[in-house]
């Protein structure tokens, strides 16, 4: 799946991605700035959940609770290896059968279960976003 669109309408992005996924485990891939962040906080209004969301960079992980399920949000993003992540239990965030949408994965890819989805967003020259659901 591929979409082209403009930050205007990423809450349609948001409930089309949702419909497509076949797992509670998002992994979203993109350069700094891209919109990674703007497309958690829709696919979490999209889940039922209409706090307030930030990026947890300092945190590390952010929870929300829509309806009976839990929505965990991380950004990786200063994490250094993978050592430091299964120290603060990304493991048992992993497993735990709650959504789970991940910024900057890369470091935990060789400990995540295989059924996941990866989504890719590319910033255009024109200002547009290009998501690619990539499995």
């Amino acid at each position: 799946m591929e979409i082209n669109y403009l930050l205007e309408s990423v809450d349609d992005v948001a409930k089309e991605l949702i419909d497509k996924v076949d797992s509670k485990i998002l992994f979203l891939y993109g350069e700094m700035g891209v919109g990674k962040t703007t497309l958690i906080k829709s696919l979490v209004k999209c889940l039922g959940n209409h706090e307030e969301v930030s990026s947890p960079t300092f945190s590390i992980v952010n929870e929300y609770l829509a309806g009976q399920d839990l929505i965990y949000h991380f950004d990786l993003y200063r994490i250094k290896d993978l050592e430091e992540a299964c120290d603060f239990g990304i493991e048992d965030y992993l497993y735990s059968n709650n959504w789970l949408i991940v910024e900057w994965p890369e470091l935990i890819e060789p400990i995540a279960p295989e059924r996941l989805s990866r989504i890719e967003i590319v910033l255009n020259d024109d200002y547009s976003r290009t998501l690619r659901l990539l499995n």
